[in-house]
């Protein structure tokens, strides 16, 4: 993969895909798996019946408590961290420590997330209430899931040492990928899942190698070290909620079943070292869903040497496309096609 300049966040990478799924218990991706389904291999689901057991799984899936390895593969890399998630009454909890890169973990209450690392000794704080707002579109009585993607069950298989219903998700037309998915028998926990292109082709695969589902709850596992110690530079991001239009931006055709999830600004740059100062400038951060899976627009002031050129860059499903617009660098990454990008990119507009 050509490595450019580094967008405005590091979620393009697969180590923080992995924190992206892995973040409020397992997020979407869990949200996308069948429990109990009862129908015969190979049989689509009636579209009636999708929103009502992705939205049983969801919070079935949210209020387990587990502990495992998760490993994401992709293009030839190899990622993977150990979770733990909790729950208790309305609280989730979660700790998650990359086994790859530069020493840290992540820890979750909730909205609130704590990325620390020790050599460094760096706390970033920050909000995350996008990770959680995927219910949303469920929620609002939004069945169009059936209608951008053929839901079918396949043959039980086993995985991680759990028996597994296959739940496959083909795409209806060119904007979006496909995904088969294993789903615990018993619980609904997401085992393992493959974004597959038009051709059926694997092009990611995520998967516990190990999980331990139903363990005792542990939340001071995860609070006690939300605790920053003394000696540590914590930094706080702040994320401003916002809309495009009042940010004088619009899109002016919608994208193929994608709508609006969240829009704000956020801090440009990562805070990786002790002596690292706060990013005096921020990008503008628009994320739409399809009800499966994200895209999102990140809009910065153009700077000559940082954007070198405009491009399209992809590592496993992830696609990222850059590219110039007057004084603005628009970079919109999604687990999507290329044409999904490029939609976005020439819809976007600037208001005069």
């Amino acid at each position: 993969m050509l490595r450019p300049k580094r967008p405005p966040v590091e979620a393009m990478t697969l180590g923080t895909r992995m924190h992206w799924i892995a973040s409020a218990a397992l997020g979407w991706a869990l949200a996308l798996t069948v429990c109990h389904a009862q129908a015969d291999p190979g049989v689509p689901i009636e579209p009636r019946e999708v929103r009502e057991w992705l939205m049983r799984i969801h919070n079935a899936a949210s209020q387990r408590n587990f502990q495992g390895t998760f490993v994401v593969s992709a293009a030839g890399v190899v990622s993977s961290a150990r979770i733990s998630h909790f729950f208790e009454g309305a609280d989730q909890f979660e700790w998650i420590e990359p086994l790859d890169g530069q020493p840290r973990h992540v820890l979750r209450h909730n909205s609130e997330v704590h990325t620390v690392w020790p050599l460094s000794r760096v706390a970033l704080v920050e909000q995350r209430d996008v990770l959680t707002s995927f219910p949303s579109l469920l929620l609002g009585g939004d069945d169009r899931i059936a209608e951008l993607y053929d839901v079918q069950v396949q043959k039980p298989e086993r995985v991680a040492g759990h028996d597994a219903n296959v739940l496959l998700l083909r795409p209806r037309d060119a904007y979006r990928y496909g995904y088969r998915l294993w789903a615990d028998k018993e619980t609904g926990l997401l085992l393992r899942s493959e974004v597959l292109n038009e051709r059926g082709d694997v092009l990611e695969v995520s998967a516990f190698s190990d999980v331990r589902i139903g363990v005792r709850s542990q939340p001071e596992v995860v609070l006690q070290p939300m605790r920053t110690p003394a000696g540590y530079r914590v930094i706080t991001t702040h994320l401003q909620p916002t809309q495009l239009d009042v940010e004088g931006w619009a899109l002016l055709k919608p994208v193929a079943g994608f709508r609006p999830l969240s829009c704000f600004r956020r801090p440009l740059g990562a805070v990786l070292s002790a002596d690292a100062k706060p990013p005096a400038t921020s990008a503008l951060h628009a994320v739409f869903s399809d009800g499966i899976t994200y895209v999102s627009v990140f809009i910065e002031p153009y700077i000559e040497d940082r954007h070198l050129r405009a491009m399209l860059t992809s590592a496993g499903a992830t696609r990222t496309l850059m590219s110039r617009r007057g004084d603005f660098w628009l970079t919109v990454v999604g687990d999507v096609p290329a044409v999904t990008l490029r939609a976005f990119t020439l819809a976007l507009e600037r208001k005069k």
